[in-house]
């Protein structure tokens, strides 16, 4: 979680410098979270190469399949021997004993064409890379939807985030329109020798610090903003509006989902999984290899020899043949054996990797629980803070209004109520992404868009 947050913040470190300059044209869009999630998947630029890897799997398996099928191929070649090659023959053939005798065999021109097909009988190693070919598909495919639900989170936490400092810019304006008024009020009332310059000096500076806020707020809320579409893959000019972000928990209530159960959910849980299965057919591949292949083979053409390329005396001639091709592998200096013993080994380290990823999903589910928890808790408590802040605050300016109370206490009662608001605020963010970590660690990201 605290990694996630740090690589959104890098992100909004340097993307900050491109996006401050950023034109602001058309229409505002208004967006609710799920809204900026479904508009992610049709545009986020992972999600498209997720998309492509894919298609890339469904080729390999057209490759694959491939190799069981007929292998046709034709051949032509046309040969000129300006100076035909000479063989040395013994006298005795020609009744000249003792003497050797150059003969040239051929014709200056030699033209050949020929169809060679071939088909695979058997081979071990083709059906099992069959399936490893599918497997692969499956692979791509869960890798797809991982990135979809780490694109879903990163859209969550940014969305939630830009919305909590859009609630807590609001409460800033509420404020600092009530401190604009009483020091409206303040200065008629400086200007009629009832109030000392100094009162009047602090509520400017009360003014100016909460006006510093608001612009750093803002500053913020345009960065944020401009992170959430990065994220979503929405052009820049593009200006949003969000909406209340409400996550629902109805469909999994926390508490009524196990560790095993919030695992084998989880994408990640599947794809680790997936993985063994391509070691354990890599492995079986690898034993193929012992096995014996088999194939068919046959070539038909023509060809024709010529001192005169354009010679129709002399035809062109048939030739043919067909036959079986049979490979015994016998012995490869235990190169295989090897290559299994490798095998065996990455499929212990997945055994290795699935433990570590059930105990990451017991710690998060419950860590999630917990915040959960805390956080209800925690804004039932900041609720009634506020509640008792603005009371507070609403007595200590009657009070003041019949000067009975000094502008130091209700300058204090403001910025109680101020921070009583921002830690209510703060809360609810807390409670929000709780609930997305809930998701998360239960593989129930998906529900969101639902």
């Amino acid at each position: 979680m605290i990694k996630k947050y740090l690589a959104l913040g890098l992100l909004l470190t340097w993307i900050t410098p491109a996006f401050a300059q950023a034109p602001v044209t058309g229409q505002v869009k208004e967006l609710t979270l799920q809204e900026s999630i479904q508009y992610a998947l049709s545009n986020n630029q992972d999600i498209k190469k997720a998309s492509y890897d894919e298609q890339i799997a469904h080729q390999i398996i057209r490759e694959t399949k491939s190799v069981g099928l007929p292998q046709v191929t034709a051949s032509g070649g046309l040969d000129y021997f300006p100076a035909l090659p000479t063989q040395i023959l013994p006298g005795e053939l020609a009744g000249q004993p003792g003497t050797d005798i150059p003969v040239q065999f051929g014709k200056d021109y030699n033209v050949k064409g020929n169809v060679q097909i071939q088909q695979l009988l058997f081979n071990q190693s083709y059906f099992v890379g069959l399936q490893a070919a599918k497997t692969t598909q499956d692979l791509y495919r869960l890798r797809k939807t991982m990135v979809q639900e780490d694109l879903i989170y990163n859209i969550g936490a940014a969305y939630l985030q830009t919305l909590q400092t859009k609630e807590q810019f609001n409460t800033i304006e509420a404020n600092l329109e009530r401190l604009t008024q009483l020091e409206k009020i303040m200065q008629l009332q400086y200007e009629n020798d009832l109030v000392k310059k100094v009162d009047v000096n602090r509520i400017q500076v009360s003014r100016i610090n909460l006006q510093t806020q608001q612009q750093s707020l803002s500053t913020a809320f345009e960065q944020q903003k401009n992170v959430l579409k990065f994220f979503i893959g929405m052009p820049l000019e593009q200006e949003i509006d969000l909406q209340d972000a409400t996550i629902s928990l109805e469909k999994v209530m926390p508490g009524t989902v196990d560790a095993a159960t919030a695992s084998t959910n989880k994408t990640q849980f599947q794809l680790l999984n997936t993985q063994k299965q391509l070691t354990a057919l890599q492995e079986k591949n690898i034993k193929a290899g012992y096995y014996p292949t088999l194939a068919a083979y046959g070539q038909y053409g023509y060809q024709t020899q010529r001192n005169d390329l354009f010679d129709s005396s002399i035809p062109y001639f048939k030739n043919s043949v067909v036959g079986l091709q049979l490979n015994i592998p016998i012995f490869d200096g235990f190169k295989k054996d090897a290559q299994a013993k490798q095998s065996q080994l990455e499929m212990r380290k997945l055994d290795e990797d699935l433990d570590k990823f059930n105990t990451n999903t017991a710690a998060t589910l419950t860590n999630a629980i917990s915040q959960l928890q805390n956080s209800e808790a925690a804004i039932q408590a900041q609720n009634q803070n506020v509640t008792l802040a603005q009371e507070v605050y609403d007595t200590t300016n009657q009070l003041y209004k019949e000067g009975l109370s000094p502008l130091t206490d209700l300058l204090e009662a403001e910025v109680q109520l101020r921070e009583a608001r921002t830690n209510l605020n703060n809360e609810v963010l807390k409670f929000k992404i709780a609930q997305l970590n809930y998701l998360q660690a239960t593989g129930e990201l998906k529900t969101l868009i639902k």
